[in-house]
């Protein structure tokens, strides 16, 4: 394919597809969450997807829902019938599969390989680009539900682009036709940027889910209706302001509330007390920095959080596996 044969769309299903060359069988290796729902975006784009492969009965079922009419088949095969192959496994599984898929010749000389891993660029794609295949890195930044309204949910999505120079119109009209929006990553820049995500992303949900927890242990019925609007606003002020929209007693320099919640947590709920402390010192720590929190405040602080107990660390026991054959997860 040519590099530049891609010319931007406005988005999944916005002008008319003969109007847009270079219309793409594609193939999608992985049916979790990801995968069926970028294939989708890009038939609705007027690509065609002709072929698709999984493992357990969940992801055969998304692949159903999200791409009826869709035949699944070995990985093998399905790059053969496919000029644009997505590779949305977990980051784990990538550097073997696309080392297998090259081994058994099934990789061919100007197909388009695209994988949606976070953590990887195009240098985990090296066999597929020995094989004579155009290696691109798209990651969507979403969580994915693995139902059709995660389609919907890609417009005005980032994603997070690698590709050699000469294939970077290419990657940035796909994602475009995806209803998606470009963000060039550098291939050093890959680990450093996904990290920032998980942190961002897959550390609130563990902050919110122990939240809850708590506030049921506290007694309160609705949880989450109580959360809604606090969690709501404090993003929102965060995304605009940064670290100038830190509140509470950490900020504050409240080294006694921040003693009590540790003697609560410690009694109440033993394994949330590492987290609380590790968040209160890095919180603390760029309240200094900004000049919201007293250097004469912050050591009583310091010294209370310097004296806490821990509590059980990770590798308790309490963490599940991955999904079946997800990826492209943020």
């Amino acid at each position: 394919m040519n590099a530049h044969a891609h010319q931007p769309a406005h988005g999944p299903g916005h002008g008319r597809a003969e109007d847009r060359p270079a219309r793409l069988d594609v193939g999608v290796v992985g049916t979790g969450r990801v995968g069926p729902a970028l294939a989708s975006a890009l038939r609705l784009a007027g690509h065609r997807p002709v072929a698709a492969s999984g493992v357990s009965d969940a992801s055969r079922r998304r692949a159903a829902a999200l791409l009826p009419g869709v035949p699944l088949m070995d990985p093998t095969e399905v790059l053969s019938h496919a000029d644009l192959v997505l590779l949305t496994v977990p980051d784990d599984a990538l550097p073997d599969l696309v080392t297998g898929l090259a081994d058994t010749g099934a990789i061919r000389a100007g197909q388009l390989i695209a994988h949606t891993s976070g953590r990887y660029g195009t240098g985990v794609l090296e066999p597929a680009l020995r094989a004579g295949a155009l290696p691109l890195a798209l990651h969507p930044v979403m969580t994915f539900t693995g139902t059709p309204v995660d389609v919907q949910r890609l417009a005005g999505c980032s994603f997070g682009v690698t590709a050699p120079e000469e294939l970077r119109l290419a990657a940035e009209a796909l994602v475009i036709e995806m209803g998606g929006e470009p963000e060039w990553i550098a291939e050093e820049a890959r680990p450093l940027y996904h990290a920032a995500l998980a942190i961002g992303a897959n550390h609130l949900v563990t902050l919110v889910a122990q939240s809850m927890e708590l506030l049921r242990a506290s007694g309160v019925e609705a949880p989450d209706r109580m959360l809604g609007p606090l969690l709501g606003a404090a993003l929102d002020n965060s995304l605009r302001s940064g670290d100038a929209a830190l509140t509470g007693p950490v900020a504050r320099g409240d080294a006694g509330t921040v003693a009590a919640h540790i003697a609560e947590l410690r009694k109440h709920a033993p394994h949330a007390v590492s987290g609380y402390v590790a968040m209160a010192r890095t919180t603390a720590d760029r309240a200094l920095t900004h000049g919201l929190l007293k250097p004469g405040l912050a050591e009583d602080l310091l010294d209370v959080l310097a004296d806490a107990d821990p509590g059980p660390g990770p590798g308790n026991g309490d963490g599940d596996g991955p999904d079946d054959d997800e990826g492209g997860r943020s």
